[in-house]
């Protein structure tokens, strides 16, 4: 049986709709300062869903990517079809509380407990039934909603809202994907990124946002991009809140170690 994608909801009921992969850390920082914005703007989000395995599906991993990423991509892939059987069920409202719990597992935890420590071996939990029970359980959701990780038709919906997500950026880019619609039916302004390694401040934090939304709206503009990047300030690449994280050269939104 095939699942059909569902029709996409009124997005004029939402200012930010917001693109996500559960194993990228840079959608994760971005999305923490989306949270800062949403509460200082008072935006509604629509946590929508993007696969970075979808995106690469045409992609040779080994030539591409560094060992571990097809696996993680793979269980980002996963994770987002059992989102997909949970917002079937209990609408986009669920998908915020979701995101948090997914990002929290992967990123919120120490190298010694399996973080992203460069070179290592794959994480071989991510993803897994056990896995997803856990945030499940621990989010107060059926932990039988882990068995739709295998379920590939679920593919069909995660697609559907990565090409929704393409249609408004084109198809070379990554996560996230922010869309803003604004208030009183404005334009919809759609980009990739920001790409930032660090949460700013909340006064920062919208100060931010309006540099960018003020920037991607101009009808010209396309891209302004640096390789050189901070490690992501996250405990699972083992940089703390506060701490300047190791400025590295990335290539194609990864980092190869030699």
């Amino acid at each position: 049986m095939t699942i059909e994608a569902p029709a996409a909801a009124d997005t004029r009921t939402y200012d930010i709709e917001f693109f996500w992969d559960p194993v990228c850390p840079f959608a994760w920082i971005t999305s923490r300062w989306i949270h800062k914005v949403m509460a200082q703007r008072e935006y509604a989000v629509r946590w929508r869903f993007i696969s970075l395995r979808l995106l690469n599906s045409h992609i040779d991993y080994g030539a591409h990517f560094p060992p571990d990423y097809e696996h993680g991509h793979t269980a980002g892939l996963r994770m987002l079809r059992v989102a997909s059987a949970i917002r079937d069920d209990l609408g986009e409202e669920a998908m915020q509380d979701l995101y948090n719990a997914f990002g929290s597992s992967v990123f919120d935890v120490d190298r010694s407990e399996g973080g992203l420590d460069p070179g290592s071996e794959p994480r071989s939990w991510l993803g897994t039934t056990d896995h997803l029970q856990r945030v499940l359980t621990n989010l107060g959701h059926d932990p039988s909603y882990a068995a739709a990780a295998d379920d590939e038709t679920r593919d069909a919906i995660v697609q559907a809202d990565t090409d929704a997500a393409l249609e408004m950026t084109g198809r070379d880019v990554g996560t996230p994907i922010i869309a803003f619609h604004g208030k009183g039916g404005a334009e919809t302004t759609a980009f990739f990124g920001p790409v930032i390694s660090r949460v700013p401040d909340d006064e920062h934090a919208v100060e931010l946002w309006d540099a960018v939304t003020t920037l991607a709206a101009f009808p010209s503009f396309a891209e302004m991009k640096r390789s050189l990047r901070e490690r992501p300030q996250l405990r699972s690449l083992g940089v703390n809140t506060g701490e300047a994280g190791k400025v590295e050269d990335w290539k194609a939104g990864s980092r190869r170690w030699d």
